[in-house]
């Protein structure tokens, strides 16, 4: 494996770590603060726990500070989380295309504890929003740990993420059930083992647009389900991988009907 840039000296950080014994000690605070609102509890752990052997209790870049409000001191410097470098390969027998890891490079951060600014929310109505989101019991019935971050407008506003280390998080950066239904379409596609796309794919999309769409007519929220808006999500996807939109829900539909079901069928379990 290697590592490029800063990545080798956050590598080395980390081997010191563990040949000290100081990880254990490190990680404790993580899992005392498992559940707290803190920014980068959807990282993996690996990089939860460089935060932690830098002494701080949560960690954004530069401009997320910013975004959040706060502004990093004139003089502190940066720390270095590992970022994943992967390579897109194709299986020459089934024309399958497959990512694999080569090495990490560096990705700045600072501690909130080198900022100054607006105080953070303490997370209380985060968590009620989210004990609050209908069929929220399903994503708990599959282990999957859900949290949320301040989205910034232009940019994604949920992800479902899938770990090395099998652990599944959906963020969501909006309290928006539409975006939320969408995460969790996603997390059924995946559960089902269907979703075998990597990064923003107009099929995967198309699921997860389409399956939210569909989940939340179904739970008695039309409104939320925002009809429109999600035709429109679908048709960009597809545009731009120059498929015809009619046809990618066409394509699609056997395999979202799958995801809708799988979560109902999951609720009426739990």
């Amino acid at each position: 494996m290697r590592f490029y840039g800063k990545a080798e000296e956050t590598g080395q950080l980390l081997l010191a770590a563990f040949e000290s014994g100081r990880v254990p000690s490190a990680l404790a605070p993580i899992f005392i603060r498992h559940n707290a609102d803190r920014y980068c509890a959807c990282w993996s752990w690996l990089n939860q726990l460089i935060v932690a052997l830098h002494g701080y209790s949560d960690a954004r870049s530069y401009n997320g500070w910013q975004e959040a409000g706060r502004q990093v001191r004139k003089g502190e410097k940066a720390f270095y989380i590992l970022e994943p470098m992967r390579v897109t390969k194709r299986n020459e027998e089934t024309g399958e295309e497959y990512n694999i890891l080569v090495g990490f490079k560096s990705g700045a951060r600072f501690g909130i504890e080198q900022t100054d600014g607006d105080p953070l929310p303490d997370g209380s109505a985060q968590k009620q929003f989210i004990d609050t989101l209908p069929l929220v019991e399903v994503a708990k019935a599959w282990g999957i740990e859900i949290v949320t971050y301040n989205g910034v407008e232009g940019k994604s506003q949920g992800v479902f993420q899938i770990y090395n280390s099998g652990r599944e998080v959906i963020a969501v950066g909006v309290e928006n059930l539409s975006t939320w239904a969408h995460e969790l379409v996603h997390a059924a596609d995946y559960r089902l083992g269907n979703l075998k796309e990597k990064g923003q794919h107009w099929a995967s999309e198309t699921v997860a647009e389409l399956g939210g769409c569909i989940l939340l007519h179904l739970i008695g929220q039309p409104d939320a389900a925002d009809n429109g808006g999600a035709w429109e999500y679908i048709q960009k996807y597809a545009q731009a991988n120059e498929v015809e939109p009619l046809t990618a829900c066409i394509k699609m539909l056997d395999r979202t009907c799958q995801s809708v079901a799988f979560i109902l069928d999951t609720a009426m379990k739990v």
